[in-house]
């Protein structure tokens, strides 16, 4: 499978030409359109790659939600502002279960001091959890014991969205259709 910048843009135009409502991740929870497509990028590494990947949906005129970890890799904070500034949504990709050794009381103060650093930068309304497949805590074990509404937060895809109803495709493991 071809995964290179030039097809992902014609994929973006086709989506387009075939009258899919790009909506982001916090408008689709407020206000879901009929035939609504969802871009969610997870940046886990290389945020430049992310930015790129924004510029190309602004010039298309298309939105997307784009979710920060708050590991060195991931967060930058100029590329974050950058890609807010283009009209895009911007979220927390949390992994606080992984990051505190499974310590629900601490994750929930790591998870909300990070979520205060990335809204000093930008409006964050929206939550999605990074997965460890080689971790032995899942980050989503937070909200057992908590609830990300209490913090003003809408939506977290895992939580808010019935996968049964929703056809969800992945660029998992570098191809469009993972």
């Amino acid at each position: 499978m071809d995964f290179t910048i030039d097809i992902y843009k014609e994929l973006l135009q086709s989506l387009a030409q075939q009258k899919y409502n790009f909506q982001t991740f916090g408008e689709y929870i407020q206000t879901p359109n009929e035939k609504s497509l969802i871009l969610r990028h997870d940046v886990d590494l290389l945020p430049q790659n992310s930015l790129r990947f924004a510029k190309i949906q602004s010039d298309l005129g298309i939105k997307g939600s784009y979710y920060f970890r708050a590991v060195s890799e991931s967060w930058d904070e100029n590329i974050i502002k950058e890609i807010a500034d283009l009209g895009h949504e911007i979220g927390y990709h949390y992994e606080n279960m992984d990051s505190c050794n499974g310590d629900v009381d601490r994750a929930w103060d790591d998870f909300r001091i990070h979520l205060d650093k990335l809204r000093e930068l930008v409006e964050v309304k929206t939550i999605c959890m990074h997965g460890s497949p080689r971790s032995k805590f899942d980050n989503k074990e937070l909200w057992d014991e908590y609830d990300y509404r209490s913090l003003d937060i809408i939506g977290e895809p895992y939580y808010d969205i019935n996968f049964d109803e929703i056809f969800y495709l992945t660029d998992t493991g570098r191809r469009w259709d993972g």
